[in-house]
């Protein structure tokens, strides 16, 4: 169910919404794993993300924008690997990149759409604090130099604890999505197939 915001629609063609995807006890279960998992730190242009992830299956080298295989995919994520494979209609195995993302209070994720090495489908579970995720449409970094429109939020919804969602079709690939500060540690477990060739 989309939360109501000023956007209409409030989430654009191809973004699904799930409230308590995961149960409470799911929830504390996931949080207890994650805590442990040796998380690195993000650095993108010299500098050093107040985020921190973790990355299994293929990865995916924020400088060399390269993915390549990676550690396995630990067996507590193997449950909500499936069930989103269950709501996407596809096979869990093609989810083959986890990434588990911690965000400290006031972290944030910028402007941005997944790799492009990754697949039509991205699935995502909110954990911990709720996150608000805003979109925009996309725009090549070639032509935003000449473009001389404000670049604006058109869609927003907040991403509540143990909420799940779907990024397919035109929101995968017309949209861009960030996640502004958040007001407390939130986690998030992203699942993502791999293009084809």
């Amino acid at each position: 169910m989309a939360i109501p915001t000023l956007f209409a629609p409030a989430v654009p063609d191809g973004f699904e919404y799930r409230e308590d995807f995961i149960t409470t006890a799911e929830e504390r279960e996931l949080l207890d794993r994650i805590e442990a998992l040796p998380f690195t730190q993000v650095e993108m242009r010299g500098v050093v993300a107040r985020r921190r992830t973790a990355h299994f299956g293929w990865t995916y080298g924020y400088y060399s924008r390269r993915s390549e295989p990676g550690p396995p995919l630990p067996e507590f994520l193997q449950p909500a690997r499936a069930r989103f494979a269950a709501w996407a209609g596809v096979e869990a195995e093609l989810f083959v990149e986890a990434l588990v993302t911690e965000y400290p209070a006031a972290a944030t994720i910028g402007w941005h759409r997944d790799a492009p090495m990754f697949g039509d489908v991205v699935a995502g579970l909110s954990l911990g604090s709720a996150g608000r995720m805003k979109f925009r449409p996309y725009i090549s970094p070639s032509a935003t130099t000449s473009s001389k429109s404000p670049r604006r939020t058109t869609h927003e919804i907040e991403l509540a604890p143990r909420s799940g969602y779907l990024i397919a079709g035109k929101a995968r690939r017309q949209f861009e999505h960030s996640i502004p500060a958040v007001p407390a540690t939130r986690y998030s477990i992203t699942f993502r197939t791999l293009r084809a060739g």
